[in-house]
């Protein structure tokens, strides 16, 4: 509507048929375009399945959820089976009489089967469990805080794309107007009203627009494989937006002070959960550590039995006569098994200080979870009274803008009425046209840096990025 009111003066009839033109053609492009376009949540849902480095981070949490999962099935009793073969040949021991066996080539074979569980060593099991859950826990806050991230710059390109689109809109339409105001100058230059020169001088300005279309639409490419880039598209060509409808872009101050912001955001931005979680894993690794200086209970419970082919089986007649047999396989191993049952206490009493060493640096690593999580908040609120600050300049910014471009029309508008009837010189008239081009092209900064700085502020209140 601005650049028809701008127009309006002409009162050709060749710019309506040529603005109709180029609005139905406008049309038919954004249609077709359309069905290719990706709106900002499909951009950050995109990146979120197909960013690699949200990917590596995912590795991390699978990681933990193993340690996890481990630390659990450490409080199972363990079971173990062995066995071994031997094949000796002079003087050999047999393991079943205990005697020496000389010359012969003697197999034996042992095998056994046995278990243990710890009883009680320090709640060193328990604190791992715990220190590996917060861990865990830390490390999909980590994913979350990538995401978040990740969002914030998705917004930002994507924000630039649509800035580049309607600077190029708008670089576009004053090469109309010039070109327009060419062929009208052209034909009083025939008609002899105007002197040549005004007709070089306003050549030359359409050659300086047409370069800053050129620039404009260098600019929207870049933005756009820029986007494309930071998706990780396989095809970058063709990259287009879902523009969304700003006209009822809505101004207001930010209605929440920077005290409100943080109170908020610390409780639910992912980085200070994060840290807060591995502070937590921090003192459970402490309460290990101290554990080591706990005695350790356990009990083992096995069976086992052995085969020696120097073996025989001691047999009596019915005199009483002892003589042997061949003692076969299934009975010596029948006959020689031996089962036990254990219970063990280990105490430590001095191992060169080091569980000592281990306490006092575990306590220092504790000391540095804590400074770690208020340089978090810290650096939190920071950020927060930036966006604060960020948010609240653009305001000022857009609206100085909007009335300046205002106040550029009407001054156009007055100056092309005057340049019409001969009044003004091309001079003052260029002037006044590059004034208001570069009006429109502050406001258009201006409106895209308040909506991106007021979404970085509700982002840390909470609210998803949308547009």
């Amino acid at each position: 509507m601005k650049i028809l009111n701008i127009l309006r003066p002409y009162g050709l009839t060749l710019l309506r048929s040529y603005s109709l033109t180029v609005l139905l053609s406008c049309s038919l492009t954004v249609f077709v375009l359309a069905q290719e376009a990706w709106t900002l949540e499909q951009c950050i849902r995109y990146a979120c399945d197909n960013n690699i480095q949200l990917k590596q981070q995912e590795l991390l949490v699978n990681q933990d959820e193993n340690n996890l999962l481990q630390s659990k099935l450490g409080l199972l009793p363990n079971i173990n089976a062995s066995g071994n073969f031997n094949s000796s040949k002079g003087k050999v021991l047999d393991q079943n009489t205990f005697t020496i066996v000389d010359g012969a080539t003697v197999n034996s074979l042992t095998g056994s089967i046995g278990s243990s569980v710890t009883l009680f060593k320090g709640l060193q099991q328990k604190n791992t469990i715990d220190r590996n859950q917060f861990s865990l826990f830390a490390s999909i806050q980590n994913v979350e805080k990538l995401k978040n991230d990740l969002s914030l710059n998705i917004a930002l390109y994507y924000l630039q794309i649509i800035h580049a689109q309607e600077q190029l809109a708008v670089a576009e339409n004053q090469l109309q107007l010039t070109h327009l105001q060419v062929e009208r100058t052209s034909a009083l230059v025939e008609a002899g009203s105007v002197p040549e020169g005004d007709l070089f001088e306003i050549q030359s300005q359409a050659a300086r627009e047409e370069l800053q279309v050129v620039t404009a639409r260098n600019t929207l490419e870049l933005a756009r494989l820029n986007l494309a880039q930071l998706l990780d598209l396989e095809t970058k060509t063709n990259f287009q937006v879902v523009v969304p409808d700003f006209s009822n872009l809505g101004v207001s101050e930010a209605t929440h002070s920077i005290e409100e912001v943080f109170a908020n955001a610390e409780t639910i931005m992912p980085q200070v959960k994060a840290a807060e979680y591995n502070l937590k894993a921090s003192e459970k690794q402490l309460s290990i550590n101290k554990g080591y200086r706990s005695p350790t209970l356990s009990f083992s419970v096995g069976s086992g039995s052995r085969y020696s082919s120097a073996s025989s089986k001691a047999m009596k007649d019915g005199e009483g006569n002892v003589y042997f047999v061949d003692y076969p396989f299934r009975e010596q191993v029948k006959d020689n098994i031996n089962s036990y049952l254990g219970v063990g206490l280990n105490i430590p009493i001095f191992n060169g200080w080091q569980v000592q060493t281990g306490v006092n640096n575990a306590r220092l690593n504790v000391q540095n979870y804590q400074y770690q999580l208020q340089l978090t908040k810290n650096t939190l609120y920071k950020e927060i009274q930036q966006a604060h600050a960020d948010a609240v300049a653009a305001l000022k910014q857009y609206m100085a803008a909007t009335k300046a471009v205002a106040s550029m029309e009407e001054a156009f508008r007055y100056t092309s009425q005057r340049y019409e009837v001969g009044l003004m010189n091309f001079v003052d008239y260029s002037t006044a046209k590059t004034r208001l081009t570069a009006a429109q092209s502050d406001l258009l900064q201006a409106k895209f840096e308040y909506i991106f700085k007021t979404k970085v502020l509700d982002f840390y209140n909470g609210r998803s990025i949308t547009l």
